[in-house]
């Protein structure tokens, strides 16, 4: 599983590159959160917290309280980024105005900040 879903989120990531170089903002918003939120999975995954039932609040919450504030494993600053990220990409898919090219690009930034971190740490 924990390997299985950092694939995904290693192309969702290339995707949201992708998708901002080729000016589609919303949709580059969009597969960033989703890099970040199967980067998490795959986390807690390797600490044994897989379940079938995936939602996002549980891997939210369980990402912050366990690998943020109770194993120390990232750091406390990366503790608000899913749900700011989710944020955007609520935005960029539900309501009407556009995501701004300044806004995507921030959003890959945050995106690209918190996989690399969960890979290095999933490769260590």
């Amino acid at each position: 599983m924990k390997t299985e879903f950092l694939l995904k989120s290693q192309e969702n990531l290339k995707a949201a590159e992708l998708l901002l170089a080729n000016q589609l903002y919303n949709a580059s918003a969009n597969r960033a959160y989703y890099a970040v939120f199967q980067a998490a999975i795959a986390a807690l995954a390797k600490i044994g917290l897989e379940s079938e039932h995936q939602n996002h609040h549980r891997i939210q919450s369980n990402f912050v309280a366990e690998l943020i504030q109770k194993r120390k494993v990232y750091p406390g600053h990366l503790k608000s980024s899913l749900m700011e990220l989710q944020d955007v990409r609520n935005d960029a898919d539900y309501n009407v105005q556009l995501i701004s090219q300044k806004v995507a690009v921030r959003q890959l930034k945050r995106a690209q900040e918190l996989v690399a971190a969960i890979v290095k740490e999933l490769q260590s």
